[in-house]
């Protein structure tokens, strides 16, 4: 993006849109500088912070996330929207305010975490069962903040019935939501494939905010399937960038964002994770990161990656346990699996 941090288009109709999803363990801080160095994003969303019997300080914001020491965006540029989650409309809309004056652009709603433990302290998509609760969480979040900060809401297409998503997307609109992200799954799917991206087109029809489009996108072909089904030009990509690092890049080639440059191929093979992995470290590093959490951050990556089975040089690196053992590792192997854009 190229408009200032604290503006409501964020996403806008007719401008498509690329986002990081966020990825509970995964997309953290040092994740989003990777990813935003990559490039093709037009922002990220933090993972969640969750907002229950008490209201986070201001401190606990900033140590959630980093980038509001720098405009909430990333080294690279790259801004960086707040998520929240939780049940009680009060409470959030306190911790919403706190966060926009730790320095948080945009504030994000957590609708659709399909985690037992988070759905049971009323959290997440449990509020799936409650239309009339997300649109008192939505409206009170917005009714608190200055009317230039956006919020926004991420829903599931319901808990396990996919036409829920109807009833839920309107009240979140109806509470003021700038936009929505539908993931095209219902809860008791949990990522289980496929996703039902026929419903978030049904949705982005009837409404008229825009829609994020999330779900199961792991390719460029992907991209255009679910575009072609759901009309959309917004899309959230999360385990897919992670798999393939450059689908950001492409997908934002594919529809046409301004500056975005062309499609780079990533074949999976330890070559060319080296200098990604090598380039994490560093940013782990940077940012006082324990080298023990920083490899175990690479090994969940990587077994997104290896959602195919298809990176079979995996179990070389799943039991290290130094940066440099693992850099080691991938210096040593040479299988060449598919590429992952086809």
């Amino acid at each position: 993006m190229t408009t200032a941090c604290l503006t409501t288009s964020w996403i806008e109709a007719g401008v498509p849109a690329i986002v990081l999803a966020p990825m509970e363990g995964i997309t953290d801080a040092p994740m989003r500088v990777l990813m935003s160095e990559l490039g093709g994003f037009t922002f990220c969303v933090t993972e969640f912070l969750r907002v229950s019997q008490s209201i986070p300080g201001a401190r606990v914001f900033r140590e959630h996330a980093p980038e509001m020491a720098t405009g909430c965006r990333t080294h690279a540029g790259l801004p960086v929207q707040i998520q929240l989650l939780g049940g009680d409309p009060e409470r959030l809309a306190q911790a919403a305010l706190v966060a926009v004056g730790a320095g948080a652009c945009a504030v994000d709603l957590n609708f659709g975490c399909p985690a037992p433990t988070v759905n049971r302290h009323d959290g997440g998509a449990a509020l799936l069962h409650h239309p009339a609760r997300i649109r008192a969480i939505v409206r009170a979040v917005r009714a608190a903040l200055p009317p230039e900060v956006p919020v926004s809401a991420k829903l599931r297409l319901g808990w396990d019935d996919p036409n829920a998503i109807h009833v839920n997307a309107e009240h979140a609109a109806e509470g003021g939501a700038a936009w929505l992200t539908i993931h095209g799954r219902t809860r008791v799917q949990g990522y289980r494939p496929p996703a039902y991206w026929e419903p978030i087109g049904a949705v982005r029809a009837r409404l008229g905010i825009p829609i994020v489009a999330n779900g199961e996108i792991w390719t460029i072909e992907d991209i255009r399937r679910c575009r072609d089904e759901t009309g959309c030009e917004h899309f959230m990509l999360g385990r897919g960038a992670l798999a393939c690092p450059m689908l950001a890049r492409a997908a934002a080639w594919e529809l046409g964002i301004p500056g975005a440059s062309p499609e780079t191929r990533f074949g999976r093979t330890p070559a060319e994770w080296l200098p990604l992995v090598k380039r994490f470290f560093e940013i782990n590093r940077a940012m006082s990161v324990s080298p023990t959490c920083a490899v175990s951050r690479v090994k969940q990556w990587f077994r997104i990656a290896n959602h195919d089975g298809r990176m079979n040089w995996f179990d070389a690196i799943k039991r290290l346990e130094s940066p440099q053992a693992l850099l080691d590792q991938l210096r040593a192997r040479d299988s060449v699996p598919p590429e992952c854009d086809e």
